[in-house]
């Protein structure tokens, strides 16, 4: 089972960042072109929310199995001290629920605009700001917190 949520966290991750980009994309030519918010722009909306939604579960999943994040509880004193353990014991999980928070709320708001423009808007501007988060959140293979290779093998 904790191999599944492994390999689906590794999927997710993935989806989550293209179906948002795609959004914003869209959100940004409806915005500046002044087009109509179609059925197809609500339902990826609503699907880059839900995809999302499920990457934030099977996170908090392996949040609490993860062994690094129980040495980062355990240990308090030591783990702040260790960069590695303190991004994902804290950070990473913060960033994340905040980056879905402010998702869903952006999500809610563009369903419930009257107009297209604010549809469009409303999205440009909410999943822009929870994609940044997410981007800040995740362990590049450059940062100085805390580094992953972009595609781990098992």
């Amino acid at each position: 089972m904790y191999s599944f949520l492994l390999v689906s966290h590794s999927i997710f991750r993935w989806l989550v960042l293209l179906s948002l980009i795609f959004s914003i994309y869209r959100a940004y030519l409806g915005y500046t072109q002044n087009k109509v918010f179609s059925k197809s722009d609500n339902a990826l909306r609503h699907w880059t929310a839900t995809i999302a939604h499920l990457q934030l579960t099977i996170g908090i999943i392996l949040y609490i199995k993860s062994p690094i994040v129980d040495y980062f509880w355990d240990n308090l004193n030591q783990a702040l001290k260790n960069p590695d353990a303190t991004f994902f014991g804290l950070y990473h999980f913060l960033l994340m629920i905040t980056s879905i928070i402010i998702l869903t709320i952006g999500s809610a708001l563009a369903k419930r605009k009257t107009t297209d423009k604010e549809k469009y808007k409303t999205m440009l501007i909410w999943f822009s700001i929870a994609l940044l988060i997410i981007f800040a959140a995740i362990p590049w293979p450059f940062s100085p917190l805390a580094n992953r290779p972009y595609i781990r093998t098992f």
